[in-house]
């Protein structure tokens, strides 16, 4: 089966090809010829998701998926949330999203945190969402080199690395991201059952 990825973070590309294998052909919008930037307008990272494979499933008629990660900071009230690519303005600096962050958090005890992504799939117009999440904390200052967005500050619960300080086989074993992949291969490995039956 082959499905549309829609996004054009290739960072999030790498993560989701790693955790999904090889079981499905995963195409980016560049290599289905796509070139647009999808809004992210809503308040919820399900709406955003579910408009970002929308779009893409009625430009193309092939089925899709795309994906939506919010940081939400207990202390912060749940910011920056659904705002977290655009947290310290629209220019989506990492840098200057995690300075604001840390900038928020100064002073305070409680740096409770969790990663929570959205993934919607839109099979032959029918859509599904499905859900990862991983608790942990926002770290003091900035630690490790790998990942994106916020991985240099968030320390999973259970965890002594940073995500950024984690290659592609640990983070996976914490991620929020391969949690909600997991359950998107579950379903895709149950319809092709379905199919062939």
């Amino acid at each position: 089966m082959n499905l549309i990825f829609a996004t054009n973070n290739q960072h999030k590309i790498d993560e989701l090809r790693y955790a999904m294998g090889d079981l499905f052909k995963i195409l980016t919008l560049k290599e289905a010829g796509i070139n647009i930037e999808i809004p992210e307008p809503y308040d919820t990272l399900e709406a955003n998701a579910s408009e970002k494979s929308r779009v893409i499933y009625e430009l193309t008629k092939t089925n899709c998926f795309s994906e939506d990660t919010g940081l939400e900071v207990e202390a912060l009230n749940g910011e920056p949330g659904v705002k977290s690519a655009r947290y310290a303005g629209n220019e989506r600096s990492f840098e200057k999203n995690i300075g604001k962050l840390l900038l928020k958090l100064e002073g305070k005890s409680n740096r409770k945190a969790r990663f929570r992504a959205v993934i919607s799939l839109i099979i032959d117009g029918g859509e599904y969402l499905f859900e990862g999440v991983c608790n942990g904390s926002i770290v003091h200052s900035i630690k490790g080199t790998g990942g994106f967005g916020y991985d240099p500050v968030f320390l999973p619960d259970g965890a002594i690395h940073t995500f950024a300080e984690m290659d592609m086989e640990e983070k996976n074993s914490y991620s929020h991201r391969k949690s909600a992949a997991d359950k998107l291969v579950t379903f895709l490995k149950h319809i092709e059952l379905n199919i062939k039956n």
